[in-house]
């Protein structure tokens, strides 16, 4: 069991985590697909964007928004349609609308009293900046991938936020959803993690690549943190 009164910082991913990225995610592409006569479950979509956001990740740094429109682009060539630029440009922007989870803010604005409070996401700078007005949290160092020239799971971006944030391992608490993007390497940089696990009611690993990791506790939304926290 973990003892929260030890830690200082509670560093977080934001997408899976605080922004519920695969019910935006789902309302972004389902225009698509349907003026096409296309239809895939959810979980089939939600796999396939794991899969080709995860390719467009890999090598050189690209920024998130090129990386959505490679995205689309992988669902046409999957699906057999080419994307519109029209359509390419508005699913490129669409994390600004992509809504928080009904807990976020609330939690936030309790472990905010408690911890200082640092993002660690993969996400552009101004991409972000639209999240962050729906979470209603200063935090106190944001690390995007814009940042930091590359994705999680590389441990550069791990290395960025404890370079910023200059405090011992032992003090900094990673919080995610993602076992694939988060989890596995922040335990091999040395973090002990919480694993917010808002799919612990549905198969599969839905927009995150399947991996394996063991997050020192696990709780099905962010409110139950804040509450083990002693913040709620």
């Amino acid at each position: 069991m973990l003892s929260f009164g030890s830690f200082e910082v509670l560093t977080f991913d934001c997408y899976g985590t605080l922004i519920d990225w695969e019910t935006g995610i789902g309302n972004a592409l389902r225009p698509v697909l349907a003026a096409r006569g296309k239809t895939m479950t959810m979980d089939a979509a939600l796999e396939l964007y794991g899969e080709l956001e995860s390719n467009a990740e890999r090598g050189d740094y690209r920024n998130y928004k090129t990386v959505l429109r490679m995205v689309l682009e992988g669902f046409g060539a999957r699906l057999g349609f080419a994307p519109t630029e029209e359509e390419l440009a508005r699913f490129s922007m669409s994390v600004k609308d992509w809504p928080a989870f009904p807990d976020s803010a609330r939690a936030l604005a309790a472990l905010k009293r408690k911890y200082k409070l640092a993002i660690l996401s993969n996400i552009d700078d101004d991409l972000f900046a639209f999240s962050n007005q729906r979470l209603g949290v200063e935090f106190d160092w944001i690390i995007t991938a814009q940042q930091a020239g590359s994705y999680k799971p590389s441990l550069n971006n791990f290395r960025v936020a404890f370079e910023r944030i200059g405090l011992p391992k032992e003090k900094i608490l990673h919080v995610a959803q993602s076992l694939f993007h988060d989890h596995a390497p922040a335990k091999q940089f040395g973090l002990a993690t919480v694993w917010i696990n808002r799919r612990h009611d549905k198969p599969g690993f839905g927009a995150t690549p399947p991996a394996q990791a063991q997050p020192n506790w696990e709780a099905p939304d962010l409110q139950s943190l804040a509450r083990q926290a002693g913040v709620m």
